[in-house]
């Protein structure tokens, strides 16, 4: 655990003190049952038997101080523990984020949006719940058990031996059952994980699954996540819940041998009846502890599980490194393909290959073909959020590996299929593209974009975007993540199918806009010719191959496939003309 170990750092104090106090406490409660045992012989037996009153008021004065103080004690360890735990999580959650921002496509694919979220929150709390009941029991538990051993021995010899018995005998339960649970508590979480992706997947398709009336198969397919879940979380369950009646078992039991071996002292004299008192108390002390224990071992071993799942999330490494280089030799391209192939990861067969080609500065570049073709590949590879398995691509004459991550989101901008927005304002939205981009700047882009009567009809910049833009139209969406990309002026930008929201009228003065951006290299991924027909280069793609390459006018006499796709938007009455 030492990847996880490092955020306890600034909380090593609170991580001492919190048990510290903890074992002050269970030091007064030790002294307890020796205190009732001298009222019990000195106090109520005492002068011959007819008791010692003010004695007996004076030590229960002395209990008394013991609990005030005992509280005291137990309060600081409280808040030292409370704050070490949650400082500790905080700063694992924070590191969590911030690692996974870091990580490749490639690996996010491999881990899923589910898992992700999962460790950030299920798993978070229930390391910080683990931590929290560690630090204020851990210590405390065995120190009361064998404390009460020990004083036991100070009590009484022969009576001692059965804790010298009861302990080993309570530990290997204990400690069996903890041994036992650990790995069944890592399939529990995982099938927590299949219970989140399934909700996951229907709160964001739940019109598509009303649209098909698929309620019910979903909802079969949920119970049947949830019933796996409950059978696995079920047996564990009942292992678990052996510990607390075989602890009673023995320690009753114990008790039991005791109360009779110390009669039989009391009846030689060997023992007084206040010293019978203490002992059944110590054991009594002990039964509480290892009930203590027993939950605390649970709760510790769902913690490991979900510890362990964190740490296994710390320990995946991004597959792309960063370079250091900020900027290329310049020259008349701004990107090269030379022969580029991609294969992603567990996949069977490539989804690139044999990609060449090259964008001049200022050119605007138009990616088509059928669905699966890889225009999306294609694009994904320029921004580098995935590495192509062979081949090369140039950025500005450089290797784009050599480049530095920054420095490549710095030059390129992406405008994913998709729309997302955040909540928050309009203004905080479109400031993602340049932090601090002025009113001005961000207007231009409004109107570039055609989205400057949206934001108007909303309020201005400061109008609130819902979660998810859940107040605005597919078309609004799209024509502000537009301008988002554009506040920034890239050196690239991609728009990948970014404006299949939009009608014709408002596509066609969109690209006219974007025409008129000088030094601005675009990339314009689309499945109508009518969004790609007046660019300067027109690649089309087929099964992961670029199939042709040529202007609009070319293309449609070289291309049998540009020409098919032109004629099923189009009709071929039109192309003949």
């Amino acid at each position: 655990m030492k990847k996880l170990s490092r955020f306890m750092k600034p909380y090593k104090l609170e991580a001492i003190l919190g048990p510290l106090f903890k074992l002050f406490e269970a030091t007064l409660e030790l002294i307890v049952p020796l205190v009732i045992a001298l009222i019990i012989d000195n106090g109520i037996n005492g002068n011959g038997g007819a008791g010692d009153k003010p004695y007996v008021i004076r030590m229960a004065l002395l209990l008394a101080l013991f609990s005030f103080v005992g509280l005291a004690f137990s309060v600081i360890a409280q808040y030292f523990a409370a704050k070490a735990s949650v400082g500790f999580v905080t700063n694992m959650r924070g590191a969590l984020f911030r690692h996974l921002g870091t990580l490749s496509y490639t690996e996010i694919d491999t881990l899923g949006e589910s898992t992700m979220i999962s460790r950030l929150t299920t798993d978070a709390d229930k390391v910080q719940t683990g931590l929290n009941l560690g630090l204020r029991l851990l210590l405390r538990s065995p120190f009361v058990v064998f404390g009460a051993m020990i004083m036991a021995f100070t009590v009484d010899v022969k009576s001692a031996l059965i804790f010298t018995v009861t302990i080993p005998l309570l530990s290997v339960v204990v400690f069996g059952i903890m041994l036992a649970t650990i790995p069944l508590y890592k399939s529990v979480q995982a099938r927590l994980d299949k219970v989140l992706l399934k909700t996951r997947e229907n709160l964001s398709g739940a019109r598509v699954i009303r649209a098909f009336s698929k309620e019910d198969e979903e909802i079969a397919a949920f119970d049947g996540e949830n019933t796996a879940l409950v059978k696995v979380q079920k047996f564990v369950g009942a292992i678990s819940a052996l510990m607390n009646p075989v602890t009673f078992i023995i320690i009753n039991f114990a008790i039991v041998v005791l109360i009779y071996t110390g009669t039989l002292e009391i009846d030689s004299g060997e023992l007084t009846q206040g010293e019978l008192i203490a002992l059944y108390n110590y054991m009594s002390q002990i039964l509480v502890e290892l009930i203590k224990l027993a939950n605390l071992i649970i709760s510790i071993t769902r913690s490991l599980a979900s510890a362990a799942r964190i740490r296994a999330v710390f320990e995946t490494e991004s597959s792309m490194q960063s370079g250091n280089l900020k900027n290329g030799v310049g020259g008349d391209v701004a990107l090269e393909f030379s022969d580029v192939s991609l294969c992603y990861k567990g996949a069977g067969e490539e989804s690139l290959s044999g990609i060449s080609f090259r964008a001049l500065k200022g050119e605007t570049i138009g990616i088509i073909g059928g669905t699966g073709s890889g225009k999306t590949s294609l694009v994904n590879l320029i921004p580098r959020f995935y590495d192509a398995t062979g081949g090369l691509v140039l950025l500005d004459g450089m290797d784009i590996k050599s480049y530095s991550l920054e420095a490549i989101r710095e030059k390129i901008a992406v405008v994913p299929q998709k729309a997302a927005l955040f909540s928050g304002t309009i203004r905080e939205n479109l400031s993602w593209g340049k932090k601090d981009a002025t009113d001005e700047e961000i207007f231009k882009a409004l109107e570039v974009a055609q989205a400057k009567n949206v934001v108007l009809d909303k309020g201005g910049l400061d109008a609130e975007i819902e979660e998810g833009g859940a107040n605005l139209s597919g078309g609004q969406k799209q024509r502000l993540t537009i301008a988002r990309a554009l506040v920034g002026s890239p050196e690239i930008l991609i728009l990948d199918d970014s404006a299949s929201a939009l009608d014709f009228a408002t596509d066609k003065a969109l690209r006219g806009a974007i025409r008129e951006i000088k030094n601005t290299t675009v990339f314009i991924v689309s499945q109508r010719c009518s969004s790609v027909m007046t660019a300067d280069k027109i690649l089309v793609l087929d099964d992961g191959k670029l199939s042709a390459i040529g202007t609009h006018e070319k293309l449609l006499t070289a291309s049998p496939l540009y020409r098919e796709i032109y004629e099923s938007q189009f009709g071929k009455e039109v192309w003949a003309k």
